[in-house]
């Protein structure tokens, strides 16, 4: 572990935050944030969405670090300051979606090697919520998780479905996994939508502190994902629809605007993890933890009072062996 750059003049988080360089086990740089928390209960290991990188979450962990957790969050592969996976830097990419696997090992390895305070918790957004998925199923040793907006389903229309299907799954095998998704370009969602009508937040001076952190630092920045990370994607979310669910205590907030995953396959997946606790908050949109004050407060408030209930709890029993992957071409 390196040293790395945490650009405070844009996270605006506790005092004392810090940032280091990681290596994944094929040979990939990430980069993590930490933030400590005096006297904390516990840590937060915050495994954000695509696009996403480690100052987003400044205010976060200042919001964590009000209720007694510390928070290390993680740039993946292919975002923010980590390893970009092609030539074109602004496409996001992933070889396969279980490499986020081995970023997932990374952060652990590092959270032990800095002591972090235990027990340790997840919150995981979006994709992150998706990556989080696999890891729990895989024995990550949290005491519990709270999800946002996890990425358990996508919108796609009904009649675009099978299309998104043909064209994501026969792309690598014409050489085209690389381009990007129909519908996507090169600049990263915030600088290229104005406020009015976006899909993450109803909250203005949020949506500004996410635009000045990429006016300020464009090579945080993402645009569109890549046609084979779509497919990959897809795959991972068929792969769980049936797949055993670890015991531990479960919190999924999504919002009753969501206009980005699909609130029916979270609601579903929440129906069927035992003791999961489910809520939509009414009007918000995809990103709770960016949202007006009532959402984003409320939605810390829940994950943390859920961490204190579980504190001391054991990590949970995977299942027997991990979920295989789902058949590529029925996705």
């Amino acid at each position: 572990m390196e040293a790395a750059p945490l650009f405070h003049d844009v996270a605006e988080g506790p005092e004392g935050g810090a940032a280091w360089w990681l290596r994944t086990a094929d040979g990939l740089r990430l980069r993590i944030g930490v933030w400590p928390c005096a006297g904390a209960r516990g840590t937060v290991l915050l495994f954000p969405g695509r696009t996403e990188f480690v100052e987003k979450y400044g205010r976060t962990a200042a919001d964590l670090a009000a209720r007694g957790y510390a928070m290390l969050t993680v740039d993946w592969r292919g975002q923010g300051l980590a390893d970009r996976m092609l030539p074109d830097r602004e496409v996001g990419h992933v070889d396969r979606f279980t490499d986020y696997q081995q970023d997932v090992a990374a952060v652990v390895a590092a959270a032990r090697r800095l002591a972090l305070p235990r027990p340790w918790h997840l919150i995981g957004h979006s994709m992150g919520g998706l990556i989080g998925l696999r890891a729990l199923a895989e024995g990550l040793e949290v005491a519990s998780a709270a999800f946002s907006a996890p990425m358990w389903g996508v919108i796609i229309s009904p009649w675009l479905r099978p299309l998104a299907r043909l064209v994501t799954a026969a792309s690598g095998h014409v050489g085209l996994g690389h381009l990007y998704a129909p519908g996507t370009h090169t600049r990263n969602y915030v600088l290229a939508t104005p406020f009015e009508g976006n899909q993450l937040t109803r909250d203005a001076g949020m949506y500004a502190y996410m635009r000045r952190q990429l006016e300020a630092h464009p090579e945080l920045g993402l645009g569109g994902p890549s046609l084979h990370w779509v497919h990959e994607g897809l795959t991972e979310i068929r792969t769980f629809r049936t797949a055993a669910l670890p015991r531990l205590p479960v919190y999924i907030g999504i919002g009753g605007g969501e206009r980005i995953v699909d609130v029916a396959a979270v609601q579903a997946m929440a129906g069927r993890w035992p003791g999961a606790i489910f809520e939509v908050f009414p009007g918000a949109e995809h990103e709770l933890l960016m949202e007006l004050p009532e959402v984003r407060l409320a939605f810390t408030a829940r994950a943390a009072a859920l961490f204190d209930r579980a504190a001391g709890a054991t990590a949970p029993t995977a299942p027997a062996a991990p979920p295989a992957r789902a058949n590529a071409a029925a996705t």
